[in-house]
């Protein structure tokens, strides 16, 4: 379900509504009245309540309009809320975490048709943006900006080179209860200093180790690097772009920057925690 559109759409038909109302049915419900009032000396507490009665569609349509026309404004040009559906961002974001996308920190888009109306700023090395699947935009995925437009990007024995230089990694520990087989190192990228986790002996590559990142396109990573689907792998050879994790502009969702709860089975086999909330690094 497109719910952007839907959204859209409802906003359209329930301030047609409330727009027909003010236009052509308040002003004879108050004409009625005020003719009503004038031809009886004591009017009826019921018969102007019910002169007063809006019809039952454009009763709905005024009560919801603002609701959701509030709603369409936040989720477009501030802030969406998502839910982690994979473990490609561990040990950042566990499954089942709940985040907030800052939705104008690249720019202001027009919903449903996502063309940038307003630029306001680019993403930067280290974010953690969400974005629309490029082989399939009806869905939405979030991963770490590692390349940025130009950039020659290699990832070689585990490795990230950026421009011919390795990305400065520092190993933490090994991950709790993975019995030696995971590894947790911290990373920095540009001004942002994260966890990556990998696991000692899988070896998860790409038919090729390097690539250069073309205009208006951005090369993903998720930080964990043994368990993501992202800008390494092939989509298909005969198909334009040949990764569908060069991420084009016009694919972005927003900037994830919190945590705000963490509900990992929604089953009522457990309840929500607050233990994770805080900044997405």
């Amino acid at each position: 379900m497109n719910f952007p559109l839907l959204l859209v759409v409802l906003v359209a038909v329930t301030g047609a509504l409330a727009l027909i109302d003010l236009l052509f049915f308040a002003p004879g419900r108050k004409t009625a009245i005020a003719q009503y009032q004038a031809s009886q000396a004591v009017p009826d507490p019921q018969v102007l309540d019910e002169l007063n009665r809006e019809p039952k569609l454009l009763e709905y349509g005024k009560s919801f309009f603002p609701v959701l026309a509030i709603v369409l404004v936040l989720r477009s040009f501030l802030v969406e809320p998502f839910q982690i559906p994979s473990g490609s961002m561990k040990p950042t974001l566990e499954v089942g975490d709940f985040i907030l996308v800052n939705k104008f920190a690249y720019g202001i888009r027009l919903p449903v048709l996502d063309t940038k109306v307003i630029s306001i700023g680019e993403p930067q090395r280290g974010d953690v943006m969400v974005f629309r699947y490029p082989s399939n935009p009806n869905i939405n995925y979030i991963k770490r900006v590692v390349g940025l437009p130009g950039d020659t990007v290699a990832y070689i024995n585990k490795q990230i080179l950026i421009n011919g230089k390795p990305v400065v990694q520092k190993y933490l520990g090994e991950e709790p209860g993975s019995l030696g087989r995971v590894q947790l190192l911290s990373e920095q990228l540009g001004d942002v200093a994260h966890q990556v986790r990998k696991e000692v002996h899988a070896l998860r590559g790409a038919p090729r180790s390097q690539w250069v990142v073309p205009a208006g396109h951005y090369f993903m990573l998720g930080d964990n690097r043994d368990n993501s689907n992202d800008s390494r792998f092939w989509q298909d050879p005969n198909i334009e772009p040949k990764y569908w994790g060069m991420v084009p502009d016009r694919n972005i969702v927003g900037k994830a920057f919190a945590i705000w709860m963490t509900w990992a089975d929604p089953k009522f086999a457990n309840l929500p925690s607050f233990s994770r909330v805080g900044i997405v690094q």
